[in-house]
């Protein structure tokens, strides 16, 4: 019943930000886990970041902490993903998902039910 769409992705230079947003819509936004995902061509998918509902607390994959920060605004039904020092590496297709759950963090992609269709983030040299 919930529809996700991710936003925000472009070319940037290496060094730069970028924020990402994921809007959710055709289902309620309360008692979600979001997660947020990459993928690189012929690669597996990635876990990037997880934040709760009940805190807003947030859990990133070690390569990536310090540098990405997830956050939520729940009346906007909006979770975002803020990318700072971004590398070459960091290059892929990020995609946000979304679960109903416990206020846990969820950090497996076979534990998601739904999922945006991803957005390209490109970091250039």
């Amino acid at each position: 019943q919930v529809q996700l769409v991710e936003s925000g992705g472009v070319l940037v230079q290496t060094g730069g930000s970028l924020r990402l947003s994921c809007s959710a819509s055709g289902g309620t936004f309360s008692y979600y886990t979001m997660g947020w995902f990459r993928q690189v061509p012929g690669k597996e998918r990635e876990f990037v970041a997880t934040i709760d509902w009940k805190f807003s607390s947030s859990y990133y994959a070690d390569s990536l902490k310090g540098r990405f920060t997830a956050s939520r605004d729940n009346a906007e039904s909006t979770v975002y993903l803020q990318m700072n020092a971004l590398k070459p590496e960091d290059s892929a297709v990020y995609y946000c998902a979304a679960k109903r759950s416990l206020s846990v963090w969820l950090v497996m992609e076979s534990d998601y039910d739904y999922w945006g269709q991803g957005t390209q983030v490109t970091v250039s040299s």
